[in-house]
């Protein structure tokens, strides 16, 4: 019997996230490519539902073993196993158990495979009863998330909200996308409620990976969709994206303002992300971006006060994208946070000397957490006493009482991003 190609490549993918901290985005292209599309689906719902699960999954396992210390790759086949038994409906409890054994051989972990086998026959057998520390460990457990980030939610925004959260992170997300062709019909996919311009599908069906693969439609989250949109320039002015890669809000931003913009600027750090961010702009039909590289932390290359508007989306923890990328919640240390501050604050503070004065600057994340943004920019203002908070183009659902616009996973449906918008006098 041989283990199946989703399975392997479910193996392998998740091997990496754990032993690598590869993110999901990079392993599943990388393991899935030559499956069929059966196989990959298979291979995407083991992936993505073992990492949204892991903290339960391996509660449950150290139920069975009386926590003992497993290697990464017997943990990971159990994990799957475990994974196929309790959630998956369609997949026979059988295939799991002896696929799980087999990927423990091939990772040549040959006195491990008569325990593997233990436990999974025994979770099809027994009922599992977990026993918690107190309600911080419950949810942490029920919802995969590690305990510090948990209690950090909750301190933060009380412990109701904080469960809400992680178990919205835990909902397969629709998938939205934008049309790059003003004469494509796509009137049969339902529109955002909230987003203009955004489109929702619960399946990616090979149709739309069709119409992405001629240059009909572009994959994007609603939120990153709406944060794109409140990002407004004057006519004829000159624009700078400072931290553009990907390159989907640049590609929206430019695509909007083709005919009325002076000139566009993109930019961000390393060679890789310029390509990147060059190929997304000719594939979403805004090849006229002009791009560039620098480091955004330091001096940027361009004149002072040159710009009627600055756009900085900073790289953030990424929390508000967990539904997306459900690894990040075991990537993170409680220390990631105030450092991503302190980038934050340096790269906001260089791109405001490129502001002209009566020009905006926008700033945004894809993070749930205060310290990223709210503080950021209460302590921004601090020393920018030219800059004031002016309300952003978004609809009054997403505005705060400071005048920042959010998004929220578990109240919108979408990813959780944050959006400041500053005026210079």
């Amino acid at each position: 019997m041989k283990i199946s190609p989703a399975r392997t490549a479910a193996f392998d993918a998740l091997f990496a996230i754990e032993t690598e901290r590869v993110f999901t985005s990079d392993a599943l292209p990388k393991y899935e490519y030559g499956l069929t599309v059966i196989d990959s689906a298979l291979c995407h719902e083991i992936v993505l539902g073992v990492l949204r699960r892991q903290i339960y999954l391996d509660k449950v396992t150290a139920s069975f073993t009386n926590n003992k210390t497993l290697d990464s790759a017997v943990r990971i086949a159990i994990r799957m196993g475990l994974y196929q038994i309790l959630v998956l409906d369609k997949v026979p409890d059988h295939a799991a158990i002896n696929e799980s054994v087999m990927l423990v051989q091939r990772a040549k972990k040959m006195s491990a495979k008569g325990f593997v086998n233990a436990i999974l026959r025994r979770a099809t057998r027994e009922t599992v009863a977990l026993i918690y520390e107190d309600d911080l460990d419950r949810i942490s457990v029920e919802t995969s998330h590690p305990r510090w980030l948990i209690e950090r939610w909750g301190n933060e925004l009380g412990f109701a909200k904080a469960e809400t959260i992680a178990s919205a992170n835990n909902n397969v997300p629709a998938s939205a996308f934008r049309s790059l062709n003003e004469n494509a019909e796509i009137g049969k996919w339902h529109k955002s409620k909230h987003v203009e311009g955004a489109f929702l599908t619960d399946r990616i069906s090979p149709e739309l990976r069709e119409r992405e693969a001629t240059g009909e439609i572009y994959f994007q989250d609603e939120a990153s969709q709406l944060v794109a949109r409140a990002v407004t320039i004057p006519a004829d002015g000159v624009f700078l994206d400072v931290c553009a890669s990907p390159g989907g809000k640049t590609g929206l931003i430019a695509s909007r303002y083709t005919n009325e913009v002076k000139f566009t600027v993109a930019g961000d750090i390393s060679t890789r992300r310029v390509e990147f961010l060059r190929d997304n702009c000719i594939r979403q039909g805004v090849s006229w971006v002009n791009i560039v590289q620098y480091d955004a932390e330091a001096r940027l290359p361009f004149a002072e006060s040159v710009f009627d508007t600055v756009f900085v989306d900073a790289p953030c923890s990424g929390t508000g994208t967990i539904r997306h990328n459900p690894e990040i919640r075991y990537f993170l240390e409680p220390s990631d946070f105030a450092r991503f501050a302190d980038k934050q604050l340096r790269m906001l503070m260089e791109a405001s000397k490129l502001v002209k004065s009566g020009g905006s600057l926008v700033y945004s994340t894809c993070s749930l957490e205060r310290e990223e943004n709210e503080i950021v920019i209460e302590r921004f203002l601090a020393d920018h006493l030219s800059f004031s908070v002016v309300r952003p183009d978004v609809p009054d659902r997403f505005v705060t009482a400071g005048a920042f616009a959010r998004t929220w996973p578990h109240r919108d449906g979408m990813d959780g991003f944050f959006i400041a918008g500053l005026k210079k006098a």
